[in-house]
């Protein structure tokens, strides 16, 4: 392998680090925000909505995974759909109503006041993840939107905004999945308190 390669490979790394590093000095609040209201949902007897596009539907698959499974704890299962995990239902919207509104009519059928509706989109900028949000406001749904870049119409919409102010799409998706791991951190741990509590 040539120096070039390695010193390539080095600046990814670098960048990737630059980028968590920035996000960390002035948006880790936002992550607290985000898991407690997720969490509060959840003791409710809530559930999360997660969707996206291409890889952030891989990402809101992967959260909904951690919490219908287990992240690093052993607890009970938590309640939360991928919604861009059924494609019978992903393509029958897309037919009978177009793309823009596969999450959106989702939201309409499966979301109840005080769940969430967690929203990503490295732009900010996804029509159908926008209308999804929107629909889940009407419906009394906390809203979180995960972004990137200057945050869209998405990040000024949302009721808690995780905003990633990179350009890079794969800089904006590694952090965001630091950000995802460390919300299920969050919700872990105050899970757990919650356990303590009831035993003490």
């Amino acid at each position: 392998m040539s120096a070039e390669t390695i010193a390539f490979l080095g600046t990814l790394f670098a960048d990737s680090v630059a980028a968590h590093e920035k996000f960390a000095k002035s948006s880790l609040p936002t992550i607290i925000a985000a898991a407690d209201a997720i969490g509060q949902s959840l003791r409710s007897g809530g559930k999360v909505l997660a969707f996206g596009n291409g890889g952030s539907a891989s990402d809101a698959q992967h959260l909904v995974a951690e919490l219908v499974g287990r992240f690093e704890r052993e607890r009970r299962a938590l309640a939360a759909i991928g919604l861009p995990a059924d494609s019978n239902v992903m393509t029958a919207i897309s037919n009978d109503y177009g793309y823009d509104r596969v999450f959106a009519r989702q939201i309409e059928g499966l979301g109840r006041r005080g769940d969430v509706a967690f929203g990503i989109s490295t732009s900010g900028r996804s029509p159908n993840v926008i209308a999804a949000l929107a629909a889940a406001k009407a419906q009394g749904l906390i809203t979180i939107a995960l972004t990137g870049r200057d945050g869209g119409p998405m990040g000024a919409s949302a009721d808690i905004h995780l905003h990633v102010a990179e350009q890079a799409t794969p800089r904006v998706q590694e952090v965001h999945r630091t950000i995802l791991h460390a919300m299920c951190s969050l919700i872990d741990r105050e899970l757990n308190q919650d356990v303590d509590k009831a035993i003490t």
